[in-house]
């Protein structure tokens, strides 16, 4: 298994439908500091809406990379979606976490992947952009969170969003966290994972466990935080969103949405292009 540096880049054999010009489309491979093959996506932002006007003071230095929530994917139809949406306000990296699509490895639910994160941190940075913000979805959410309060020399963020992330590890209070607890822990569950939802999950518990989002929360300042969460996710109640805002007084800024079920189902195009032009006018 490959170590090299984290954002290295491979061509990818996967998927040549991608151009890989400089500031075209580009489509490759990242190496993790742990030596984990992540797919990835670089697309150009449009700075445009669908009127073909591109939103005030849209920049073409800043780079938007989106995370994605468990058993998702970089070519999830709702993963381009959101992507869709940001490139208006910036270029976008995707990519797809340990386990999950054309990725090596093997999920840890929110653990390991703060290196995936950074490895297309990295890469974005590498890409010549100036400005990244990173916008995540529940595990996604989680992960954003946990990067940057890492503040990495090279794969840091200038603006971090997190849509309806947990606050705290092993929460099972309702039914839906319940059925992902057995889908994790369970080996027919694993089994589950792998053949019906593409998703391959570590069979290991955390050892040790990492610092949980509202562990992480007060070292992200003075980095610029967005906490979104909808009132009625079905995962994870409102006490957690305002767990972690209440971890960071007077610095992370919370929009609880009326209506709003979970993460990127749940987000639609309005309030994406809220995040998006949150992004702009906060990134740096």
């Amino acid at each position: 298994m490959s170590t090299g540096r984290a954002g290295h880049m491979a061509r990818s054999t996967v998927r040549p439908h991608f151009e890989t010009t400089r500031r075209g489309p580009l489509r490759t491979v990242l190496r993790t500091v742990d030596g984990v093959a992540i797919d990835a996506a670089y697309e150009p932002g449009s700075g445009a809406d669908n009127t073909g006007r591109a939103p005030t003071g849209h920049p073409d230095d800043l780079v938007i990379v989106v995370a994605h929530g468990f058993t998702g994917d970089l070519e999830r139809p709702h993963v381009r979606r959101v992507a869709g949406v940001l490139a208006r306000y910036g270029a976008v990296v995707t990519f797809s976490f340990r386990g999950h699509g054309a990725s090596g490895g093997r999920s840890t639910v929110g653990d390991r992947e703060v290196h995936d994160l950074a490895a297309a941190v990295r890469w974005a940075r590498e890409l010549g952009h100036s400005r990244v913000a990173t916008v995540g979805f529940s595990m996604g959410g989680s992960v954003v969170l946990r990067h940057a309060a890492l503040h990495q020399e090279g794969a840091d963020t200038d603006a971090v969003a997190s849509v309806s992330a947990p606050a705290r590890w092993y929460y099972r209070g309702t039914a839906p966290m319940r059925r992902l607890h057995w889908l994790v822990t369970r080996p027919e569950g694993r089994l589950v994972g792998r053949y019906g939802l593409r998703t391959r999950i570590h069979h290991r518990d955390w050892d040790p466990v990492p610092a949980s989002p509202v562990q992480s929360v007060p070292l992200i300042a003075p980095t610029p935080l967005l906490i979104v969460h909808g009132d009625r996710d079905g995962y994870f109640p409102v006490d957690h969103p305002r767990m972690l805002v209440d971890a960071a007084p007077g610095h992370a800024e919370l929009w609880l949405e009326p209506g709003m079920g979970h993460a990127e189902h749940a987000a639609d195009d309005a309030l994406m292009a809220r995040i998006g032009a949150w992004a702009v006018s906060h990134a740096g």
